[in-house]
């Protein structure tokens, strides 16, 4: 199969040449030395996500809310956005924040990598940390409370429940992943977090390609090392997700996961985050049931913030 470059799929442009008109048309990568088991007319791709200015996928739901924000007057001069976030969303909305002279406060639980903590704090967020036992439900609900206390002080982003978060993916991932496979993908594979992007890229792969598989995943236990991503069944389903987009989510082991990072940098050249692991894990899974076809799957981030997490790059 022959992969092209979509054309550049753009948001609304807030500002001219600004860092909204390089959000999106991320390149999508063939997997080559660990998908040689597969079958010969099994071909697997990814969606290199950390080509967005913010180094994540959280790049197209952050500028897509507060676009829709600014175009419906929510988020008002004087007011300072505020979200919950475990960090990519975070470091987005703090990188387009910082760009348009919009400030954010963040709820952030205390254990997110250090990385991350340094990152937010250099782009000028405000960064209020929680609990860590209560992961991202537990600032979720401290941002919930903050929204509430302070009305006229914050205006609550609720990535969560925003429909602008699918919608970006609607508008973007889905678009392109047609186009740079020229209608070919036959599976899509995503991990479920906010569930946004495998709900509107998955929406607009169906609309376009009845055919398609939408396949989703999701740690295997409740508590997990899988940053980013949420066991459905025993956290806060966000108000974005849909369960018969979703499916039955595949269960991925976090340490499977750590062990496909490694195997990416190694084989393929790939630095990439653990929930990008994750991904091919799932990916992996799914392609191992086919004579043919093609998979496509999403690779949130690269694997510099990560780089403080010791079990993560420990090698027999």
């Amino acid at each position: 199969m022959t992969v092209t470059q979509t054309p550049r799929i753009q948001f609304k442009s807030l500002e001219s040449e600004g860092l909204d008109a390089h959000v999106g048309n991320t390149p999508l990568l063939p997997l080559r030395r660990v998908t040689l088991g597969l079958p010969p007319l099994v071909k697997v791709f990814a969606k290199a996500e950390w080509f967005n200015p913010g180094g994540s996928v959280k790049d197209r739901p952050a500028l897509n809310i507060i676009r829709t924000a600014l175009a419906n007057g929510d988020l008002l001069p004087g007011k300072r956005l505020l979200d919950s976030t475990s960090g990519n969303m975070g470091i987005a909305y703090a990188t387009f924040g910082a760009a348009l002279g919009i400030s954010v406060t963040l709820c952030v639980p205390a254990n997110a990598s250090p990385e991350r903590i340094t990152i937010l704090r250099a782009l000028g967020a405000e960064l209020v940390l929680t609990d860590p036992s209560e992961g991202s439900d537990g600032a979720m609900l401290a941002a919930r409370q903050m929204a509430v206390e302070k009305p006229d002080l914050y205006w609550y982003a609720n990535q969560y429940n925003n429909p602008a978060n699918w919608q970006a993916h609607y508008q973007t991932t889905g678009p392109e992943i047609v186009s740079q496979t020229n209608g070919q993908v036959t599976h899509f594979v995503a991990g479920l977090g906010t569930s946004g992007t495998l709900m509107g890229a998955g929406r607009y792969l169906r609309e376009q390609l009845p055919h398609i598989k939408i396949i989703s995943f999701q740690p295997d236990a409740p508590f997990h090392g899988l940053e980013g991503l949420k066991h459905m069944p025993s956290a806060i389903k966000p108000g974005i997700y849909d369960e018969s987009i979703a499916g039955q989510p595949l269960e991925v082991q976090t340490e499977a996961a750590h062990e496909m990072v490694r195997r990416l940098a190694r084989e393929e050249g790939l630095f990439v985050g653990i929930s990008s692991g994750a991904a091919l894990v799932a990916a992996l899974e799914a392609a191992s049931q086919l004579k043919e076809g093609v998979v496509v799957t999403i690779f949130p981030d690269a694997g510099y913030k990560y780089l403080s997490d010791k079990a993560l790059w420990q090698t027999k």
